[in-house]
């Protein structure tokens, strides 16, 4: 493993315990508080949705844009975010992200025009598609690779997952008061984030190669379009229909504005993003796999949050409770996750994980309409925490390991695009074979069961497919060695 030293392997002593100090600590703690921001945001509005739409008189297309505004800002700017941290600076880029995020969180939970509420779900996102790869290249940048990032990375992937699990506890809860307040409770932890920042993220000098050579400017603005035309014909098409002409015609445009990109970072001296990062290590066969464990997993949730309120009657916290045992998992799990790496291997990891969210699929699939919770369901949720616990911290290991400094942000970009996209795409695929499966208002819970199972089937499929990518012989790499 490359996390030993060549001296301690000779020796064969076990390397020490990690130890950091006040500092590292705190910066970690600021990093990590922000992505379980965003995670908490997502899940705790999930929750909200049926209260914002009863008051503000939205109808159920209208409240998809309320989810579905987030991930198009974030999905979008992920890519570009992260690079842009790389030239202009970390710390800058971050602390402005997480400022906007914080507005645009206390305009949403104030505001009563439905187009208002919808543009700061799409500035949040915005926000996040800078905070979150930024956060995560300055871990790589200010934790030495090997077992000290190892662990940095495990506990900071693992906050996100937690904010996101535990945020539909958080959601249930504020929604008793009201659903402003999912919005409202970010405000003071985000300025509170925004001063600790201040004073515990190092400052940095962005990339000096780039910085001296100008920046790509054709680069960033066709990659901004291009994604943010992707995303959104992605998240519309369900509504349109996927073989309308707006979505086919979304597409063409997003594809034809891609290709110009992808013709710029070739012609360029500096390009914005170097294609050739994809061949190195595990960069790919890690994109792929996020691709995999989001997508499905977000799918599956979505499905079963509809199977217990809709089939079931369960109410909103009820529903967050049933799901909670995935999120206590990972957090129970977090202090280990680095030391799993280091003895087990995050490529082991990766396979181990996805094989257990994979049989999670396939043992819901034998839920009735009056099914047992311990029996029935609370284990596919186990497998689906253990899943969860495994693969996360490793692929985001596995995603960076050995880029250069230069290029952590782009690495760090790379993998929360897959994550966003990849989840976005399954998700538009999942609601469309939901809706082509429908069976009316006055459908039986049988009915109704039946309606959501072909989107369940589709969830194990693609945790079968990034299995299989995850699992296959790995091709001798020139220039990195896998972590583990």
């Amino acid at each position: 493993m490359t996390s030993l030293s060549t001296l301690e392997r000779s020796a064969g002593e076990r390397p020490g315990p990690v130890r950091w100090n006040r500092a590292q600590w705190m910066l970690l703690l600021v990093l990590c508080t922000v992505l379980a921001l965003d995670g908490l945001d997502v899940s705790m509005v999930g929750v909200a949705l049926p209260s914002i739409g009863q008051e503000l008189n939205l109808g159920t297309d209208s409240l998809q844009w309320i989810v579905s505004a987030y991930v198009l800002g974030y999905g979008s700017l992920l890519l570009l975010g992260g690079r842009l941290a790389d030239l202009l600076g970390r710390r800058r880029i971050f602390l402005i992200a997480l400022t906007v995020f914080a507005a645009a969180s206390l305009l949403g939970g104030l505001v009563d025009d439905p187009t208002l509420l919808i543009a700061t779900r799409f500035i949040k996102g915005l926000a996040a598609a800078f905070t979150a790869p930024t956060g995560f290249s300055i871990i790589t940048t200010n934790f030495a690779e090997g077992r000290e990032r190892n662990r940095a990375l495990s506990i900071f992937s693992t906050f996100g997952a937690s904010g996101f699990s535990l945020g539909l506890v958080v959601g249930g809860l504020m929604t008793t008061m009201s659903w402003r307040w999912t919005f409202l409770v970010s405000v003071p932890v985000a300025i509170a984030v925004v001063l600790l920042g201040l004073k515990f993220i190092p400052k940095d000098n962005p990339a000096d190669q780039e910085q001296d050579s100008g920046h790509d400017i054709w680069g960033a603005v066709t990659l901004a379009l291009g994604m943010l035309g992707l995303v959104y014909t992605l998240v519309s098409a369900p509504e349109r229909g996927w073989g309308s002409v707006a979505t086919i015609a979304g597409f063409a445009i997003s594809a034809a504005i891609l290709t110009a990109f992808a013709v710029i970072e070739k012609r360029v001296a500096h390009p914005l993003i170097r294609f050739s990062i994809l061949k190195e290590g595990w960069v790919a066969r890690a994109n792929l796999s996020a691709v995999g464990l989001f997508g499905s997993y977000l799918s599956f949730q979505f499905i079963v949050t509809l199977f217990l309120q809709s089939v079931l009657g369960w109410s909103p916290l009820s529903m967050a409770l049933a799901l909670l045992p995935a999120g206590l998992l990972v957090v129970a799990t977090a202090p280990f996750a680095d030391k799993f790496i280091d003895r087990f291997g995050a490529p082991r990891l990766i396979v181990v994980g996805l094989a257990a969210l994979t049989l999670g699929y396939i043992l819901f699939l034998r839920v009735g309409t009056t099914p047992n919770y311990a029996v029935d369901i609370l284990p596919s949720i186990l497998l689906l925490g253990v899943g969860f616990a495994l693969a996360f911290p490793s692929i985001n290991v596995q995603a960076t390991a050995g880029i250069r400094n230069s290029e952590q942000g782009l690495a760090a970009g790379l993998i929360q695009t897959s994550t966003q996209v990849g989840a976005a795409l399954v998700l538009a695929v999942t609601t469309a074979v939901i809706s082509g499966h429908g069976s009316g208002r006055d459908a039986t819970a049988a009915e109704m069961l039946a309606q959501y199972r072909p989107g369940l089937i589709l969830s194990g499929v693609v945790a079968i497919a990034a299995l299989a990518v995850a699992a296959a012989p790995a091709r001798r790499s020139k220039v990195l060695a896998p972590v583990g």
